[in-house]
């Protein structure tokens, strides 16, 4: 394993961190997680290296926090820092707050949360917690030892993260950057401004929630073949991420101990700047094709979850992204009917926008379920 410097921190940070959003689960139900496939995962990722392992309050419908604290006993707890979230959305006071972080502390089995974040900042819960108070409630929290560092993970645009970063003395930062987002959000701007504050930071959704981890479509994969590039694309997507010396921990949230290991084996070879100029540039076509195909930049994250009318969306929005990936290919219109039951398709949406106000992506839910309604419902 590979270490990078955790900004001003004596510790160094594995190159690789474990992300426990997407562990494996028993049947289709997101919280009955295969909990010896989990433990043995994240400690088979420890016992080579791995010293980060990052969950959060609704992850696994908060049975990943619970899974999380499993795993790090038997001595597991000592060789790791872990770092968890505030539910920001759910918080309406410091009364909340207490709650919330005793609910996590016990489900984790720990004294102390190394890393905290406020989770999810964006336009619509940062004015709330700085009324509430949220950096002097932390500050008594850090002087009782219930938290070890403070920071906070970004969904919004870059303006809104400069003014969040010039706020507050803030241990590090969490952003979503990778080969094909990389101007999305806070992008390749805020990964520069919180690397000239000297802010450690953690890249999540470094391949997309998967997206870039699958086949590429037949054009994009031409690109590679005519560069005589042939790594799988989630080496590559990580790579690309990796090459970035600002960056101290990419987060990997993987779901069984196959991806566990290729990652650990890429993570050995995660070295900054080690890209050249014309690979980087074949990764500006990638990038380029890709955005010409529709990739959807939903990364499976489920917070739109449960849908009122029973839509699976985020399954359906990833059969959709398969198809527009595959060229139309028809073959995923008969998995789309395989797949999704009548109670779960997409012509069950009645565009309430609940969905909308909870996607981290902010994508028009309601109107990609339009369309692949018209494509896949209408044409059974």
């Amino acid at each position: 394993m590979r270490y990078r410097k955790f900004g001003k921190l004596d510790w160094n940070a594995s190159a690789l961190g474990f992300g426990a959003m997407r562990l494996p689960i028993k049947g289709a139900d997101d919280a009955k997680i295969d909990e010896a496939k989990a433990i043995h995962m994240i400690r088979y990722a420890i016992d080579h290296g791995v010293n980060y392992v990052d969950t959060a309050y609704p992850y696994h419908k908060g049975y990943s926090e619970v899974l999380v604290g499993k795993a790090l006993k038997n001595g597991y707890r000592e060789k790791v820092r872990v770092a968890t979230k505030m539910p920001t959305w759910l918080v309406n006071s410091q009364r909340d707050m207490n709650k919330f972080l005793r609910i996590q502390l016990r489900r984790l089995q720990v004294d102390q949360i190394d890393f905290y974040l406020l989770h999810g900042l964006g336009k619509k819960v940062w004015p709330k917690l700085k009324r509430l108070g949220v950096f002097d409630w932390a500050e008594r929290k850090i002087q009782q030892g219930k938290i070890g560092y403070l920071g906070f993970s970004f969904h919004d645009e870059y303006p809104l993260f400069k003014k969040i970063v010039d706020s507050y003395d803030w241990t590090f930062c969490q952003i979503q950057y990778n080969y094909v987002d990389r101007d999305y959000q806070a992008g390749r701007r805020g990964l520069k401004y919180a690397a000239s504050k000297a802010l450690p930071i953690i890249v999540m959704e470094p391949i997309a929630g998967g997206n870039l981890a699958a086949t590429p479509p037949k054009a994009v994969q031409a690109i590679w073949n005519q560069a005589d590039i042939h790594s799988k694309p989630a080496k590559l997507a990580l790579q690309w991420v990796w090459n970035h010396p600002e960056v101290s921990v990419v987060l990997s949230g993987m779901s069984t101990l196959e991806q566990v290991k290729e990652n650990l084996h890429t993570a050995n070879t995660s070295i900054p700047n080690s890209l050249t100029q014309k690979e980087l540039k074949i990764f500006d076509r990638v990038a380029k094709k890709y955005n010409e195909t529709g990739l959807l930049g939903c990364t499976g994250c489920r917070y739109c979850m449960p849908c009122p009318q029973g839509v699976d969306i985020p399954k359906i929005l990833s059969l959709y992204n398969e198809y527009l990936a595959k060229g139309r290919d028809n073959e995923i219109k008969r998995k789309y009917w395989e797949q999704i039951t009548p109670e779960n398709r997409a012509n069950l949406c009645i565009r309430c926008r609940r969905c909308e106000k909870l996607c981290t992506q902010h994508l028009p839910i309601g109107e990609i379920l339009s369309r692949v309604s018209w494509i896949f419902d209408q044409n059974q």
